[in-house]
């Protein structure tokens, strides 16, 4: 399965609890962090929450 890089590019600060809650889900505790992760549905999911806070690239 092909892998993607997400990296956070902005703060998480003023936005929503859901939005704070996927961004620990997906491994991410600060800016500028980058995770590995596998190109599945479940996570694309949780990317498009936070599309507007992360940045993905493959991997």
């Amino acid at each position: 399965m092909a892998q993607i890089k997400i990296t956070q590019v902005k703060s998480r600060i003023k936005c929503p609890a859901v939005q704070k809650r996927t961004l620990d889900a997906l491994g991410l505790k600060k800016m500028n962090q980058s995770v590995v992760k596998e190109n599945t549905p479940d996570v694309m999911g949780m990317v498009n929450k936070v599309r507007h806070l992360v940045e993905v690239t493959n991997a």
